[in-house]
Formats: structure tokens, sequence, C-alpha cells
């Protein structure tokens, strides 16, 4: 049996679960989220927290999804409890965001404006012109439009310009020695 599967996900306080046909729905007050749990797998709400467990028999896998299961299920409810968030920063002279709606408009060096629409249950922030924060419910989908707005520009290692993640270090490369004989 799974160790980290074997641990109750305890329900916040606002979060509403409702568990029906192999599908999971979590609602709360930052957004709602939906999972189909795998083959084998079985979550019930027993006083006030979710408990996973495995049946080895119908699946042979069944120990390593329910580590999975349990620890997706903990992030839908920590999503519709609190949120996630992952912030950018955009360095470079000239480099610049602005959000209007739910499209994020970049300025990163190119000759045109590249433009991304936010999914929806996906809420995208600008502060300071530079520093853009991704938030939402889904953890999964929260990390996914972090790196494709980072995809955008990929900070190069000379100077470190482009869209990296707030808390990333640029590995830096020394440029050509002038005159070095």
């Amino acid at each position: 049996m799974s160790r980290v599967g074997k641990v109750p996900v305890k329900i916040s306080q606002g979060v509403k679960v409702d568990i029906k046909d192999s599908t999971i729905k979590v609602e709360g007050p930052k957004g709602k989220t939906m999972h189909k749990i795998p083959l084998g797998i079985t979550a019930k709400v027993e006083n006030g927290a979710i408990l996973v467990t495995g049946d080895l028999k119908v699946a042979p896998n069944a120990s390593a999804l329910q580590g999975l299961t349990r620890t997706l299920i903990y992030n839908m409810v920590h999503g519709a409890a609190v949120g996630f968030t992952k912030e950018l920063d955009i360095v470079g002279v000239g480099y610049r965001a602005a959000v209007k709606g739910q499209t994020l408009t970049m300025n990163l060096g190119y000759s045109h404006q590249v433009e991304y629409e936010a999914p929806a249950g996906i809420a995208v922030k600008v502060e300071n012109n530079t520093r853009v924060v991704v938030s939402g419910a889904d953890k999964i989908l929260v990390g996914m439009v972090a790196a494709k707005i980072r995809s955008f520009k990929k900070p190069e290692p000379y100077q470190g310009k482009g869209v990296k993640y707030v808390d990333e270090h640029i590995i830096r490369k020394q440029g050509k020695a002038a005159g070095a004989k």
C-alpha cells in the first residue's frame, strides 16, 4: 500500500466535494475542478476527510495510482480553497506586458506584439509592466499557462533577457573577450 495514499485529505471550510461514478468534483471559493478516478481506486468522504483506497486485484499498479490520486485530490481541495499562483518576470530593455480582459499582450523584442488568450478558470495580472502573475484553482493548468508564457521568449544565458520564473536562477555565460591573444 502507498504511504502517501493512506493519509486522508482534510476538506477545507467552504469546499464542497461530490464523488459519483469514479468522478470527483471539488467546488470552492476560488473555483471548481473535476478529476476521473482511475480503475482500481476508490474515494469516499468520511468525517470531513476524503479517504483513497486501492484494490490490487483490479489493478496491479493500484498502490502507485492510490498515492497519485490522493495527491491530485489534495491539490484540487487546496486549489478550490486557496488557489495556486505562478509569477514570471520579464527582463530586458523595452520588454513589457499588459493585460486587457483575458488577453495578455507582451512586447518581447520581436517586430510584433505577442498576444496570449488565457483559458477559462485562469486569471492573469500584470504588476509594474514586467511581472506577470498567473493564478487559478487548477495547479496543472496554472503551471501549463505559466510555461506557455515563458516559452514565448526563454531567458538567454548572456544577458538574461527574456521571460523567467521569479525564483528561477539563470546560469550566465561569459561573452567573448575582446582583443585577447
